[in-house]
């Protein structure tokens, strides 16, 4: 096992129908480095994993959204898949999860339709990023720099496109996450919000 990222924290945020192959491959390149992971979702118990276009393996769920604390972890993994990705963004205290970490500049990844969350806690404007590409028009609405590129990095948010992206995506996320927090990273503020 290498240590990389030993005694790093990473919370993994996902419900069911996430894409089993962005979630369980990031989580084992994030563990043979010396990482904790954690699954939270909405709910506690199991969710149900998708496979390309099938219902696939339960996976555990280490905390409930509602146990969940974002102070208590160093970097967030957000796995795609669209019925994941499309419900998850509609729990407003995934989106309150997702946005501290950005107010902290922790770094994320976030692969596939997982962007839909980023969009609606506001944390895409003027970011650089790639997703699938159904996605592209939602982020440039949102006032994102959409590439199609396997990985973009931009100050401490990882984004890929695709499960093929993955060994790319994996190399990237292990990079950012080593650095740990990224002071100018956006705090996840809408416009007419005020302190």
């Amino acid at each position: 096992m290498a240590d990389k990222l030993k005694n790093l924290r990473v919370a993994i945020l996902a419900t069911d129908g996430v894409e089993r192959v962005e979630l369980t491959e990031p989580r084992k390149a994030l563990v043979a480095e010396g990482a904790e992971t954690k699954l939270i979702s909405v709910k506690a118990g199991e969710i149900k994993a998708w496979e390309h276009d099938h219902w696939s393996d339960a996976l555990r769920v280490d905390q409930s959204l509602e146990q969940a604390n974002p102070d208590n972890y160093d970097a967030l993994l957000l796995p795609g898949g669209v019925i994941n990705a499309d419900t998850i963004r509609m729990e407003q205290r995934a989106v309150e999860f997702v946005r501290a970490f950005a107010r902290q500049g922790k770094p994320m990844a976030v692969i596939c339709h997982a962007p839909w969350i980023l969009i609606e806690a506001d944390l895409v404007r003027g970011r650089k990023v790639t997703s699938w590409p159904s996605l592209k028009t939602d982020l440039r609405n949102a006032g994102a720099n959409w590439v199609d590129e396997e990985v973009v990095v931009d100050n401490g948010l990882v984004t890929s496109r695709k499960p093929d992206d993955i060994p790319a995506f994996n190399r990237k996320m292990i990079e950012e996450f080593g650095e740990g927090v990224h002071a100018h990273a956006p705090q996840g503020k809408r416009s007419w919000e005020v302190e």
